[in-house]
């Protein structure tokens, strides 16, 4: 019903950037998608999201380090990740809005896609 592609990740240092990105997929509309992180020990959340009409929403903690951006036609995601801290390593997935119209939180997906793993050192 929904397929993504995700690619890019890695390791950086502290400091460093790390670009992800995402095609997706779907038998429903993609009105929107986003970037989740699940850090190790913690619940996944959403890190950056984007609609067709291009309006962004980003976690508190990644404002002014992460840009979130959106190709309508190839529906790709992508994540320009900045200035990289330790706490931002975490499993990266992407998602799209499964034909909602909003990105629902992370318990409401009924699918992941594999993820990317990103990990930051200091």
């Amino acid at each position: 019903q929904v397929q993504l592609v995700e690619s890019g990740g890695g390791s950086a240092q502290s400091g460093g950037s790390l670009r992800l990105s995402c095609t997706g997929s779907s038998i429903y509309a993609i009105n929107a998608m986003g970037w989740y992180r699940q850090a190790p020990g913690k619940t996944r959340e959403l890190v950056a999201g984007i609609t067709t009409a291009h309006m962004t929403r980003y976690a508190e903690s990644v404002k002014g380090r992460f840009t979130v951006s959106l190709d309508n036609a190839r529906h790709t995601i992508t994540l320009q990740m900045d200035s990289l801290k330790p706490e931002d390593t975490g499993i990266y997935y992407c998602n799209t809005d499964w034909g909602l119209g909003y990105l629902p939180e992370p318990e409401e997906y009924r699918g992941w896609g594999q993820g990317i793993q990103v990990t930051v050192s200091s």
